[in-house]
């Protein structure tokens, strides 16, 4: 039986190059796509889907928002997804928000079609080295105690700060305007008790907290 999948992704044509590499797969068919979370919402009233691969930076809704929002709805959907960043505190927020697995977009196409058919068939995929570090993970006080003082969208918006986005273009990237980051800025410096961006990554540095 093949597997049903949806591409969930803002760009059109990473929408476009993922479905052309899944037709090459038998054992994969893609029955729908969509741009963003409301999107996403809608089509799955109608489609019949049995494995979702998204992208956490969907721009209407939180991406760990979004997963546990599909969660209560869609209980046996499985969801694999497919980030940019492999900083841990990520993966991590993805898996308890519900997703059944993580996987960057800098993996070949072999592990991307491992990880669909292992999602499909026994429910949970994460890489050796990502099972590792989120186990460990689960124990670093440092990376816990920032994720219980942010806001879903403060920790979207924290490790774009210390990679050195700029306000505009982490607006961008999100599709909220450079005032509302701006804001969430001053927020996540208040609550962690650092005065800059500067601060900021050496905060980071020291709490063993900087993306991957």
């Amino acid at each position: 039986m093949r597997t049903r999948l949806m591409i969930v992704d803002e760009l059109e044509l990473v929408r476009f190059a993922l479905a052309q590499l899944m037709s090459k797969h038998t054992e994969i068919q893609v029955v729908a796509e969509a741009a963003n979370g409301k999107e996403l919402l809608d089509k799955l009233l109608t489609a019949q889907v049995d494995v979702l691969l998204l992208d956490m930076n969907v721009p209407d809704i939180a991406g760990s928002d979004l997963i546990a929002e599909i969660r209560k709805g869609y209980p046996s959907l499985r969801i694999l997804v497919l980030g940019t960043n492999s900083a841990i505190r990520i993966v991590q927020r993805a898996m308890k928000a519900g997703a059944s697995g993580y996987i960057t977009k800098n993996s070949s196409p072999t592990t991307l079609f491992e990880a669909i058919h292992k999602v499909a068939t026994s429910g949970r995929y994460l890489n050796s080295e990502m099972a590792e570090r989120l186990a460990f993970a689960s124990t670093d006080t440092n990376i816990n105690n920032v994720e219980s003082l942010l806001s879903q969208r403060e920790m979207q918006i924290y490790p774009l700060l210390i990679e050195g986005t700029c306000i505009k273009s982490i607006a961008n990237t999100l599709s909220i305007s450079d005032k509302t980051v701006s804001t969430h800025k001053s927020h996540i410096l208040a609550k962690l008790g650092i005065k800059n961006v500067p601060e900021l990554v050496r905060f980071s540095i020291q709490n063993n907290l900087l993306c991957d």
